[in-house]
């Protein structure tokens, strides 16, 4: 028997080893090659594509068309199925590779029609952009050729690769839109909510501007007057937990040359984004000739789009954060109000085909919102949201040169933050706004629907040279308190950060690139001081039952620490009192599709005033007073800590309860690939509300440090590597170093490989 039992084991194990072989055979054959040559009738003269030790792709072209073609190449080879689909999530095109499951996602996609919308915008590009995309399109064409065989993600679907065609660039730019604005129009819907359910009063209580405003010219926001609002009487409910918007946006800063040793301005960028493997960004420099001069483009790219998006020329370097000014309206339709509708196929696996029908207007797409009809006005369905005037940052000699192609540009708005080799430093609204002059967070009319929605606003504030050197941007409002009415609120951050990046940048006189990296780091919980506060006081209450929380807060070393479990137990409390607060009218929004997820952001200076005051009808009805609301916060807090990590207080340190997880999309579904398709895991060291945003995949997607003519200290971080391809040497290349904070160089190191490709003359 024993001798059975053992040829059995001896067999399973020969087994596994066997389908491991099989798998990572099957997985080796759509390896690229990343050396060799090859020929190609879409290139004028030879084009190399080499990478160094981290797999950056460093681009030798004697043309920007044939730059474009080498890039597109890279991409091809490195991440041609994150690409596929960036271009089928904004199309709405998923469900043809992943079923019905994914209709839900691709109907909300296709109410904006953005695959349309792509075809008619590339048809009115100058000559040239149609050109560049072109040769970008036959880059990524003949990239994923020379792979031979389709990736493991579509073997798995059983998902046919479909040609890359310049319209998917344009797309590609359009998902960017659906990430960082999307929340804009969603605010608004449960703000027009919260006004037909409660009144105009709740929401001016709700959104009232906070003590954290951190705008550039230093003015304030009037405070909210209006008092706190009685809430209806609420009946017996489960409390909630409200979900929190992740908040897509950024962090950048500059100073200007007579803060540096070099007497060059410095620029710092983090672009805070979900995390997933491939991290989104591509690590590349462009080499070309453009007027008879060479140009050297060094940081990241999008892959499917041929731009450098953050970076540097060594003349000027810049980088971005969302800018959230009001880019959308929802158009309340009347009687007179024409609309139509339009269907919407939606392909999928075996060529069956479900039928979406979508109601349109003259304002846009139509939603019923509290059973009334509202129509979508928003700056990605323009004719100006999407370009190609980006690449003009490449050939900016100047911080003026910069500027002067801003209003331009068809991306989503952003504030650039774009310094100069000469000192200068300058901030400026970058992508489309509309020209519509009065923006609302509530409905509008339809009588007072703005014909200047189809134009781009060209005249935009900035500042440049400011006299105290530094600038600062991260989320919050940037514009002065009047342009503020002019440009109005499209979901801005809290202020919290851009308010400690701004004290931060006042405590130094001199910086280098090792300055801005500690910056893009700072973890201190300055903005849950108070919250600290309230807590340890009540706990005190009864020492002798809280000694371990007390001890916990005690030292809870005022930062987001990976060992600190004060850190977390303030937080979840945090989220405990909101969720008492606001669980009825969370109720009462889901009951109509609403929810205030989108609206929790701005609700930290209503939460204090109703702390400070304690009005009755504030009080949640399973409590008896607002003392015992504050404590059922706390106890919910741990219940809930103690259920998903376990009742030993160790386990609830920061850095394991905001754990870094990168995971690749098919790790959830197939956990036996995990160990091989996901990133390590990192201990948590960072949160919002404060420079360093670290959640369990979310976060800063890059750190960029730079000053243009010195570039040999300029810095480059990503959490992950450039190939898609879990094989290959360049999967996880310097994810280590993001996790450590090392300074992991922007310019590309020694190369390894290279692929030239020769025009077929």
């Amino acid at each position: 028997m024993f001798k059975v039992i053992k040829r059995l084991l001896l067999l399973i194990v020969i087994l596994g080893l066997a389908s491991t072989a099989v798998v990572y055979g099957v997985l080796s054959l759509s390896l690229p090659a990343l050396d060799g040559n090859g020929r190609s009738n879409a290139v004028v003269d030879p084009v190399k594509i080499s990478r160094d030790a981290l797999g950056q792709a460093v681009i030798n072209a004697n043309s920007r068309n044939d730059a474009a073609y080498g890039l597109g190449y890279a991409h091809g080879q490195d991440r041609f199925f994150q690409m596929d689909l960036l271009r089928r999530n904004a199309a709405g095109e998923l469900s043809e590779l992943f079923g019905e499951a994914a209709l839900g996602l691709d109907k909300k996609m296709r109410f904006h029609q953005l695959r349309k919308r792509s075809q008619i915008i590339l048809q009115t590009l100058p000559d040239a952009d149609k050109q560049l995309l072109k040769s970008y399109a036959q880059g990524v064409n003949e990239g994923l050729a020379q792979v031979g065989y389709s990736s493991f993600e579509y073997l798995l679907t059983g998902a046919a690769q479909k040609p890359w065609q310049s319209e998917d660039s344009l797309l590609v730019i359009f998902s960017m839109y659906l990430d960082l604005q999307s929340a804009t129009f969603e605010r608004d819907q449960a703000l027009i909510q919260i006004e037909q359910a409660y009144t105009k009063q709740m929401v001016d209580f709700l959104t009232q501007p906070s003590k954290y405003q951190a705008a550039l010219d230093g003015s304030k926001l009037a405070p909210y007057s209006g008092g706190i609002p009685t809430l209806p009487t609420q009946t017996q409910h489960t409390v909630k937990s409200i979900e929190a918007n992740q908040e897509r946006g950024s962090n950048n800063w500059a100073v200007t040359g007579t803060l540096t040793k070099t007497g060059a301005g410095i620029v710092s960028d983090d672009m805070h984004l979900s995390m997933a493997v491939p991290v989104i960004w591509y690590r590349a420099q462009l080499n070309y000739m453009h007027s008879g001069e060479q140009t050297q483009v060094t940081g990241v790219s999008l892959p499917g789009a041929p731009a450098i998006v953050v970076g540097t020329n060594n003349n000027v370097a810049w980088g971005f954060t969302n800018g959230y000014l009001d880019t959308a309206d929802w158009i309340a339709l009347n009687d007179d109000s024409k609309t139509w509708q339009e269907d919407e196929p939606i392909a999928l696996p075996d060529g069956e085909v479900e039928n979406y029908p979508l109601i349109l207007s003259e304002y846009g797409p139509v939603k019923y919102i509290n059973e009334k009809p509202y129509a979508l006005s928003w700056a990605a369905h323009q004719p100006y949201a999407v370009n190609m005037q980006l690449l003009k940052l490449e050939q900016a000699k100047t911080v003026d040169d910069a500027l002067a192609v801003a209003s331009d540009v068809g991306i989503p708005v952003q504030n650039l933050m774009v310094v100069d080799s000469q000192g200068s430093a300058a901030w400026k609204n970058m992508g489309g706004i509309p020209a519509r002059k009065t923006p609302s967070e509530l409905g509008v009319n339809a009588d007072d629907y703005s014909v200047l929605w189809q134009q781009t606003e060209l005249e935009r504030p900035f500042i440049k040279n400011p006299q105290n050197g530094r600038l600062w941007t991260g989320n919050s409002r940037v514009v002065s308190a009047e342009d503020n009415a002019r440009f109005g609120n499209g979901g801005y951050a809290l202020g919290a950060r851009s308010s400690q990046i701004r004290d931060r940048l006042f405590e130094k006189q001199t910086f280098a690139e090792s300055d801005f990296y500690a910056l893009q780091l700072d973890n201190q919980a300055r903005f849950l001081m108070p919250w600290h506060a309230l807590l340890l006081k009540q706990l005190k209450t009864d020492q002798t039952k809280n000694q371990q929380y007390i001890t916990a807060l005690e030292n809870w070393q005022q930062c987001a620490c990976s060992t600190s479990i004060g850190y977390t137990l303030v937080k979840r409390y945090r989220d405990e009192v909101i969720n008492i607060l606001f669980s009825s009218m969370e109720d009462e929004l889901n009951k109509q599709q609403g929810t205030l997820k989108y609206v929790k952001r701005d609700l930290e200076p209503a939460v204090w005033q109703l702390i400070n005051n304690k009005p009755d009808t504030w009080i949640n009805p399973q409590f008896k007073s607002w003392d015992a609301q504050l404590h059922g916060a706390f106890n919910q807090t741990i219940t809930k800590l103690t259920e998903q990590f376990g009742n030993n207080v160790q386990s609830w340190q920061w850095g394991k309860v905001n754990e870094l997880v990168i995971e690749h999309p098919f790790a959830k579904q197939m956990p036996l690939l995990a160990k091989l398709l996901n990133m390590p895991t990192a201990a948590g060291f960072g949160d919002s509300y404060m420079p360093a945003v670290q959640g369990r995949s979310f976060g800063a997607s890059q750190r960029f440090i730079a000053q243009p003519g010195h570039l040999e200290h300029a810095i480059l971080a990503i959490p992950g590597g450039q190939s898609g391809h879990p094989l290959s040497e360049f999967y996880r290349a310097g994810f280590s170093d993001y996790v450590e904070g090392k300074h992991t160089p922007l310019l590309p190191q020694t190369l390894m490989h290279q692929i030239v490709i020769s025009p077929i003359k």
